[in-house]
């Protein structure tokens, strides 16, 4: 679905390097190979941590370390997702709306349409998690002042690893309840499961998932380690401001 060109010349060039999203490329292997450069929706992504983060939880401690942790787990995110979509050799054209997109508008990249939903897919639970490891730090250091980075980060890792296991299941559960009339056509049709597996429209799924999954296990001990951080500077009375903004 997308364009080859001979070389990136001055107006190419100039043309990515004013993108507000994040190109990746891969190199050729042989000399007759070409680089295959793909947008990826990164900064619409953090676009919309900066905003909403702030705005549901002021500019404090917790917020600042949720938003930091999520922001590092999100580009680990994408960088597995093109990893990932590029090794299973997707190409975003499995379902219907993305052939009659791609009929309307031939620049649209339907893998990075592929990867942005990657992308904002897991945000959502990535946000629920950084923000719930951030308050119990901040939880932790406000009921035990003495608590110093080891005592808050041992503490919350411990809730946080009932937490992430089921915000993975959540996650699993939503792509599996996405595909699953394309698993029953599957089914109706005695497709076998590395059949079904191997189609791109399971595979899809099943790669966000992963993805999903590894960016939350990922931002758990990042989350904490910044909260914990942040909690060990912080006085008395930032910990009541913060218990006070709460609620």
């Amino acid at each position: 679905m997308g364009k080859v060109y001979e070389r990136i010349d001055g107006r190419l060039r100039t043309f990515i390097e004013t993108q507000h999203i994040f190109f990746t490329a891969t190199a050729p292997l042989s000399a007759d190979g070409t680089v295959n450069l793909s947008p990826k929706g990164l900064t619409g992504s953090l676009a919309v941590l900066l905003i909403t983060i702030p705005l549901c939880y002021g500019i404090r401690a917790k917020a600042i370390s949720a938003w930091l942790g999520t922001a590092l787990s999100l580009f680990l995110a994408v960088a597995l997702a093109s990893a990932f979509t590029h090794l299973a050799h997707l190409t975003g054209a499995a379902s219907e709306e993305a052939t009659l997109l791609s009929a309307s508008d031939s620049k649209i990249s339907l893998q990075g349409l592929l990867l942005g939903g990657m992308v904002i897919g897991a945000l959502g639970v990535l946000i629920d998690l950084t923000v719930s490891q951030a308050s119990t730090v901040i939880a932790l250091r406000r009921a035990n002042p003495t608590l110093r980075f080891k005592g808050l980060f041992g503490g919350a890792l411990e809730v946080g690893h009932d937490h992430i296991a089921a915000t993975v299941n959540t996650l699993v559960f939503a792509y599996a309840g996405a595909s699953l009339p394309i698993l029953l056509i599957f089914s109706i049709g005695g497709t076998s499961f590395a059949d079904a597996l191997n189609s791109e429209a399971v595979a899809g799924e099943v790669i966000a998932a992963l993805v999903g999954s590894i960016g939350l296990i990922a931002s758990m001990p990042i989350t904490t380690a910044l909260a914990a951080l942040l909690a060990t500077r912080m006085s008395d009375r930032q910990l009541a401001l913060e218990h006070t903004h709460a609620h």
